[in-house]
């Protein structure tokens, strides 16, 4: 049964008041609770105002769109709103998502968006000041404690864990004076030890878009002055963005171009891999649109042996048709949670795409990622001290945590009574809510 924590109504925020923040690669969720003196009271979700009605859950995406009447000339908008403007005027827009998946790559130095240039932190403070702007207030006023998540292992090729911390201080500088932060897996710990009437060894595996993380917490009976201990954590980049590459590459890729060739002078090479794998990053999708991109993908389609095909590339590039691919993939790795088969379709820029895809075949695509990540699991486990058989629950959370296949492997070795989840989506940041009623935060902050 899923978990529903209580949402907070609009109202400005309490002076003592403490924010748990997660900040995901795919959603956003925040979460109050009263701080100091006010007591241990429960945490309650934020909700967002939505073209759909309220939400405790907020897409992490932008939208930019040139506007001569907004100062700088560009307008921005966020989460749904961003989804919004973008699927009413798709090629007037840019639209960019999973920009958390670059927090703690040195290789990216700026976003070039219609020209104009913006560093990670830059984005980071656009996204949560629109946010802030549909919270009807609720993040309004001064925060005593922030407690912000972060990943065990950033996402990317040699993640700069010191960089991803420089970014994230100038991106939440603005929230608040007092900062901290927390692996998310902890802050999810403290969101299920909530439910926990017993003492417990409980594993907590968080898959969210960029990361899945992995900690183990000991959990001490109700009303123990501390209530949770952290024994050891690991964490690997791999989640539901390298799923979602694992489908484009197989389904979307070789129609663009992938495995084919290219002439140069008198001989027949194979067309650089690169182009392929920005492609099917959605973190770096939107960001081919710029001029010298664009030009290198023109002059290797004069020269491919299927031009063609660098073409249909070339036109979901400019189209701006990043989002119905990534909303055709989401949709089909849904559907096969749900069920054995599930149909794929991507129609757009001259390219149309049906296939029939079972889920015995998507598990086939994931599966080096799958034996990756309970490697990481394994990762642990010994730096927790504890072994398998030692673990009292498994608490499953993040989005990806709902793929069959991550559930299978928690249950072949844990046993199906010791699996637990809910709160897919909303668990860390209530739970990053209630490490912030703690006195000292030394023992949780990273």
């Amino acid at each position: 049964m899923p978990l529903r924590f209580p949402r907070r109504k609009a109202a400005p925020m309490q002076t003592n008041a403490v924010l748990g923040f997660d900040f995901g690669t795919t959603n956003s969720v925040a979460a109050l609770s009263a701080g100091g003196s006010s007591g241990r009271a429960a945490p309650e979700l934020v909700a967002f105002d939505t073209p759909q009605g309220e939400d405790s859950v907020f897409r992490s995406a932008l939208c930019f769109w040139q506007d001569e009447d907004v100062r700088g000339g560009l307008a921005v908008e966020a989460g749904p709103w961003g989804i919004a403007e973008y699927l009413e005027y798709p090629e007037a827009s840019r639209f960019v998502q999973s920009f958390k998946s670059v927090a703690a790559s040195a290789v990216f130095e700026h976003a070039t968006i219609f020209e104009r240039r913006y560093r990670f932190e830059e984005l980071g403070r656009l996204f949560l000041d629109k946010l802030a702007a549909r919270a009807g207030g609720a993040l309004g006023g001064t925060k005593s404690r922030i407690i912000v998540g972060r990943p065990v292992e950033y996402a990317g090729s040699r993640p700069d864990e010191a960089l991803a911390r420089t970014r994230y201080d100038a991106m939440f500088a603005e929230l608040g004076t007092e900062i901290h932060y927390v692996y998310e897996p902890v802050g999810a710990a403290f969101s299920f030890a909530a439910r926990l009437t017993e003492p417990a060894t409980v594993l907590v595996a968080d898959f969210g878009g960029g990361t899945s993380d992995f900690s183990v917490v000991r959990v001490a009976e109700p009303r123990a002055e501390r209530r949770c201990v952290p024994l050891g954590h690991a964490g690997i980049g791999i989640a539901g963005d390298r799923f979602d590459y694992r489908i484009v590459d197989r389904l979307v890729l070789p129609m663009l171009g992938k495995g084919g060739d290219y002439r140069s002078f008198d001989k027949v090479l194979e067309i650089p891999r690169g182009y392929f794998s920005d492609f099917a990053d959605w973190s770096k999708l939107a960001l081919m649109r710029n001029r010298k991109t664009l030009a290198e993908l023109e002059r290797l389609r004069r020269s491919a042996v299927d031009p063609a095909a660098i073409g249909r590339m070339i036109a979901v590039i400019e189209q701006e048709l990043g989002y119905p691919l990534y909303d055709a993939v989401g949709q089909l790795k849904r559907a096969l949670s749900a069920d054995t088969h599930a149909h794929f379709h991507f129609a757009g820029a001259g390219l149309e795409i049906e296939a029939d895809v079972t889920r015995a075949e998507f598990e086939g695509w994931i599966a080096e990622d799958i034996a990756r990540i309970e490697q990481t699991v394994d990762k642990a486990l010994a730096a927790s001290k504890v072994a398998a058989d030692d673990i009292d629950r498994v608490f499953l959370t993040g989005g990806t945590s709902l793929t069959p296949a991550i559930r299978a492997m928690f249950v072949q070795r844990f046993g199906e009574a010791a699996i637990a989840s809910g709160g897919e989506l909303t668990s860390i940041a209530h739970g990053l809510a209630l490490i912030g009623q703690e006195e000292d935060l030394a023992a949780w902050s990273v």
